[in-house]
């Protein structure tokens, strides 16, 4: 994060993973850092999610039930069709394209925040994630921020 953040003595509340993109919150209030981060708190985390595939009701009806992992039952999510926003920023490297196989975008919002744990519950519905972007933490949204960008909130 030294890279982008400038900021003296914030610290990252939660975390995304290396392949992962959107929204990253920074503190220097451990407090308000426990609160976002403990899963006793199930704050919802809302993502945009591109998986392979044209994505079905029934799989969407699935991770609306919780799915099963490897570590265990997910609590329900919401899970909603969506498009592709058009404020949406070029991913780099570029998504894979397969010509003869469509894609699908959709909201995922969930009350945990275990290692990978949306790519594991759209691969065990059977679609699986391309491209996953966090847009809300709680009350807290993307907006309209760009990579690389941060915004002070009051």
């Amino acid at each position: 994060l030294a890279d982008y953040v400038h900021e003296k003595d914030v610290y990252p509340a939660g975390r995304l993973d290396y392949d992962s993109e959107g929204l990253l919150l920074l503190t220097d209030d451990g407090t308000l850092a426990h609160r976002l981060t403990d899963p006793r708190h199930k704050l919802p985390k809302t993502y945009l999610v591109q998986v392979d595939g044209a994505i079905t009701d029934a799989a969407l009806a699935a991770l609306a039930r919780g799915v099963q992992l490897k570590d265990g039952p997910t609590l329900p999510a919401q899970a909603e069709r969506t498009t592709e926003p058009d404020w949406l920023w070029p991913r780099d490297p570029p998504v894979r394209f397969r010509q003869h196989i469509p894609t699908s975008w959709l909201t995922l919002t969930i009350h945990e925040g275990r290692n990978r744990q949306v790519r594991r519950m759209t691969a065990a519905v059977g679609f699986p994630t391309l491209r996953l972007i966090r847009v809300r933490i709680g009350a807290y949204e993307l907006g309209g921020l760009m990579p690389g960008e941060t915004r002070r909130l009051g």
